[in-house]
C-alpha cells in the first residue's frame, strides 16, 4: 500500500479548512450583519456561529479544543474571513490563544481581546493577581469576554487573563468602525503566570495576522474589481479592454500578490518562533499593497465605490485601518533597517535570505 504524500497532507488540510471557514462566513456575515456592526450592535448571532465551528480556536492543539494545523493553515482564515469582512474579533481571540497558549495557560470561552498594544503602554500586576493601568486602541474592548494581558510584576513580565469585569471601556474605534477602546484595567485576573513572550514579540505576532487580513482583503478586492470592469460599460465596450484600466488592473493583482506571499512568510515567522525580521518586512510590504490597491479599486469603481451602500467600502476601510494596526510601514521599516546597520554591510546578504 502506498503510503500518503506527507508534503502534500497540511495543503489538503488547510484547503479543507479554508472552504469550511468560507461556507461559515458566508451562512452568517452578509451585507446586513456588517452595517449592523458598523452601527455599533455586537452580532452575537455571527459570533455564535463562528464558535461553533471552532474557527476561534484553531491556532490551539486538538488537547485543547483546537483543530491541531500548523501555524501557516491556521492563520490562514483570518485570510477568508477578511474576505467576507467579518465584524468579529477573530483575529484577537486567536492571539489571546497564542499568547496563553505559550504561557501554559487556558483561555476561557468567548470572544477575547489583548493588551497593551501601543508601543510604551505598560500595565502592572500585583502579587495578589490584582491587574491596573489604562491602555489604548484596545481591539473589541467593550465585547470581548475576557484579555490576555502582557503586564509587569516587578521586573518580570507575566501574562494574565482578566475577565470583562476588570476594566472599564470609553469607546473609540478605527476608521472600518470597528471598535478600538480605551480601557482602564482595576480588578483581579482569572489566571496568570510568567510569560515567555514579551510586547515586541505581542506586536510582532499581531502585525503576522493583520497582514493575513491585509492580503484577504485584496484578494476580495480584486475580485470586485475585476468583475466591476468587465461589467461597467462606457463609449460602448466594458472599461476592462481599455488599456489603462488594464494597466491598473495588472498593478492591483500585482500588489495583492506580493501582499499574499507575505502574509505567508510572516505566518512561517510565526511558526518559526516568533522572527521579527520577516514579520516586519511583511507587514510592511501589506501595509504598502493596501494602500495602492484600496487606491486603484476606488479609482476603477469611480463615485459610486465611495457609497455606504456600495459594499467596496467594507474592504477599503479595513484595510486602511489594518495597515497601521501593531505597527505600520514606517515603523517596520525602522525595525528592518536597524537590524542591518547593526548587522554590518557584510551581512546584507546572509542577513536577507536568513530571513
Amino acid at each position: 500500500m502506498t503510503e500518503p504524500d506527507s508534503t502534500t497532507e497540511p495543503d489538503s488540510t488547510g484547503a479543507l479548512l479554508r472552504e469550511t471557514a468560507d461556507r461559515v462566513f458566508q451562512s452568517c456575515c452578509g451585507t446586513d450583519v456588517s452595517r449592523s456592526a458598523d452601527g455599533g450592535v455586537w452580532p452575537a448571532s455571527a459570533w455564535n456561529t463562528v464558535a461553533e465551528a471552532g474557527l476561534h480556536r484553531a491556532l490551539l492543539s486538538e488537547d485543547a479544543g483546537g483543530y491541531g494545523v500548523s501555524v501557516l493553515d491556521a492563520l490562514s482564515l483570518l485570510r477568508v474571513a477578511a474576505e467576507h469582512a467579518v465584524p468579529l474579533p477573530l483575529a484577537e481571540t486567536m492571539l489571546a490563544h497564542f499568547l496563553l497558549g505559550a504561557a501554559g495557560l487556558s483561555a476561557p470561552d468567548g470572544p477575547l481581546t489583548v493588551a497593551p498594544v501601543a508601543i510604551g503602554e505598560t500595565l502592572t500586576l500585583a502579587p495578589d493577581g490584582t491587574v491596573r493601568g489604562e491602555a489604548s486602541r484596545i481591539p473589541w474592548g467593550r465585547d470581548a469576554a475576557a484579555a490576555a494581558v502582557l503586564a509587569m510584576r516587578g521586573t518580570e513580565i507575566w501574562i494574565a487573563v482578566v475577565p470583562r469585569s476588570a476594566w472599564t471601556c470609553e469607546a473609540e474605534q478605527n476608521v472600518a468602525r470597528e471598535p478600538r477602546d480605551r480601557v482602564t484595567f482595576a480588578g483581579k485576573a482569572l489566571a496568570m503566570a510568567p510569560s515567555p513572550l514579551d510586547a515586541a514579540a505581542l506586536r510582532a505576532v499581531g502585525a503576522a495576522l493583520r497582514a493575513q487580513q491585509i492580503a484577504g482583503a485584496l484578494t476580495r478586492l480584486t475580485a470586485m474589481t475585476v468583475q466591476y470592469a468587465q461589467d461597467r460599460v462606457q463609449f460602448g465596450r466594458p472599461i476592462g479592454k481599455f488599456q489603462a484600466v488594464q494597466q491598473n488592473l495588472a498593478v492591483l493583482a500585482g500588489q495583492t500578490a506580493a501582499a499574499v506571499a507575505a502574509a505567508d512568510l510572516a505566518a512561517e515567522a510565526v511558526a518559526n518562533g516568533v522572527k521579527v525580521l520577516p514579520i516586519a518586512a511583511a507587514k510592511s510590504r501589506c501595509g504598502e499593497a493596501a494602500s495602492i490597491g484600496a487606491g486603484i479599486a476606488h479609482q476603477m469603481h469611480g463615485a459610486i465605490g465611495f457609497t455606504f451602500e456600495h459594499n467596496l467600502q467594507f474592504l477599503t476601510r479595513r484595510l486602511w485601518s489594518w495597515r497601521d494596526e501593531f505597527g505600520n510601514e514606517t515603523s517596520w521599516n525602522r525595525v528592518v533597517g536597524r537590524h542591518m546597520v547593526e548587522a554590518g554591510g557584510d551581512r546584507l546578504w546572509a542577513e536577507i535570505v536568513a530571513a
